[in-house]
């Protein structure tokens, strides 16, 4: 597995058979294998996280399909990509396969589909969470590893705004990741928003006190990477902190077989 963060909340994950490309809006993506399928997502329809740029790696790559919030109108895509663009709400499981290099959604109620007698397993599956501020997160199961981007589901808690309308944040946010309390992810790519001052560091504090995460990714830091730093050196995080990958910048890569790869 190789992890490149492009920008702010956007990330390219190479697996083996398959591309990852997680709410891209700008930033140098990596040179890719046109031979190799790539999965786009976009988490909802916010400028930060979903830009039509996204379409033109159709032109660019060989083997391409979306997966976009259902709050990205379909009416708005350009025509020629709505063959290829599958659009979720909140609380659905997607199931696709390889099938001649190409990337297609199983359909049915069977987890597996049969050609030539021969049963043809899953290779990528897809659940979606509610956000708590626009669209969905996503949770990707593929090659038996288990890949978590919240896009904007978050306790966005706020100074100046009034205890109910935070107290009640909390709760949803709270609703969501008690779904998946008990879990085993490999990576998650989770917000830390210097924005929320103090506390910032919410959202993510309790994400890794409930849910088991081998490499998590900080993300939607408007560029001041500081924030992971004051994470680490907060005694909450004693149990999580090393598990927490450092960022400085754009283009930064992370594999499993490099020393930075925590």
């Amino acid at each position: 597995m190789k992890i490149t963060y492009i920008h702010h909340s956007s990330f390219l994950v190479e697996l083996e058979s398959v591309y990852l490309l997680f709410d891209y809006t700008e930033g140098t993506i990596p040179g890719m294998k046109r031979e190799k399928p790539l999965l786009v997502l976009a988490s909802h329809r916010h400028g930060d996280h979903y830009s039509p740029v996204i379409f033109d790696l159709i032109k660019e790559h060989g083997n391409v399909r979306f997966v976009l919030s259902n709050d990205i109108w379909r009416k708005r895509l350009p025509e020629e990509v709505l063959p290829l663009t599958d659009s979720l709400k909140h609380g659905e499981t997607v199931k696709y396969r390889l099938e001649n290099g190409i990337i297609r959604q199983l359909t049915g109620a069977s987890e597996n589909q049969i050609e030539d007698g021969v049963i043809s397993d899953t290779c990528l599956t897809i659940h979606t969470y509610k956000s708590t501020d626009e669209g969905v997160a996503f949770l990707i199961e593929a090659e038996g590893k288990t890949i978590y981007h919240a896009g904007d589901l978050n306790n966005w808690r706020w100074e100046g705004e009034p205890d109910n309308w935070n107290d009640s944040m909390a709760k949803k946010y709270s609703a969501q990741i008690d779904k998946m309390a008990g879990m085993h992810l490999d990576v998650a790519f989770l917000p830390l928003d210097p924005r929320q001052e103090d506390d910032f560091y919410l959202g993510m504090d309790e994400f890794l006190h409930k849910v088991d995460v081998k490499h998590v990714f900080p993300m939607h830091c408007w560029g001041d990477y500081s924030v992971i730093g004051k994470i680490r050196a907060l005694s909450c995080s004693a149990g999580y902190r090393d598990r927490i990958e450092e960022i400085t910048g754009d283009g930064e890569v992370f594999t499993e077989e490099d020393e930075r790869f925590v």
